[in-house]
């Protein structure tokens, strides 16, 4: 009997949504109970897509790609890489016993995005250098200290400045999660509806003045893989 891989959950569609290829070439599923949904696919085994780090990776990308397609055409709860049902009845009983939870869930996510706000701390412009002359003695000691302590001077500017901003975003849109920093730059994920990009696109330009110490970076709109 096959697996059922499940994509994402959704409202039971009212109007056709245009179904990508899933693993295989065939399109996958919208598989209904009621007013809810599941896109799902047939599969062998979870460890098929997983043989090897190769295989892993493309079943990875394929995951993401067909949310994404759906996710342009309608409001959808991602689900994480690897959820499957034993079969299509065990999928459909699922979707029965836990209508209610995704639904609320999904009239929550209904119109809105995923933002990544990347936070880069930026570099002082220049640090004066330590004349040849004061290279030694209390002069050297002196300048070398008054530079440790600029360092340290702009990390805690840095530090009250993010601090300051989360709050503001927090204030503002309320629903956000912090991702764990990659070298150095920080990410701050934001649920905001769709229709107010516009208005996020110029809310960025006024938090990159309030925070000069940081460079502001906002990514696309994608499925709300933190809010799950």
């Amino acid at each position: 009997m096959a697996l059922m891989y499940v994509y994402a959950l959704l409202p039971t569609p009212t109007t056709a949504l245009a179904l990508p290829p899933g693993f295989a070439s065939a399109a996958v599923q919208v598989i209904s109970q009621g007013p809810l949904a599941a896109i799902a696919e047939a599969i062998a085994s979870v460890e098929a897509l997983q043989q090897d780090d190769e295989h892993l990776m493309q079943a990875v990308l394929n995951h993401d790609r067909v949310i994404r397609s759906l996710f342009a055409q309608t409001s959808l709860l991602p689900l994480r890489f690897g959820t499957c049902l034993a079969s299509e009845a065990a999928l459909a009983q699922y979707l029965i016993e836990h209508s209610q939870e995704h639904l609320r869930t999904l009239q929550h996510l209904a119109g809105k995005a995923e933002y990544c706000l990347s936070l880069t701390p930026l570099e002082a412009s220049s640090e004066p250098a330590i004349a040849p002359e004061d290279t030694t003695g209390k002069a050297y000691f002196l300048a070398k200290k008054q530079r440790y302590q600029a360092q340290a001077d702009r990390q805690r500017q840095q530090a009250a400045d993010k601090d300051h901003l989360l709050e503001a975003i927090s204030q503002r849109y309320g629903d956000l999660r912090q991702g764990e920093p990659k070298a150095g730059t920080e990410r701050v994920y934001l649920l905001v509806d769709r229709a107010q990009e516009p208005e996020l696109q110029r809310q960025l330009q006024a938090w990159q003045t309030q925070t000069p110490h940081w460079s502001l970076l906002l990514g696309e709109a994608l499925p709300p893989y933190h809010f799950l």
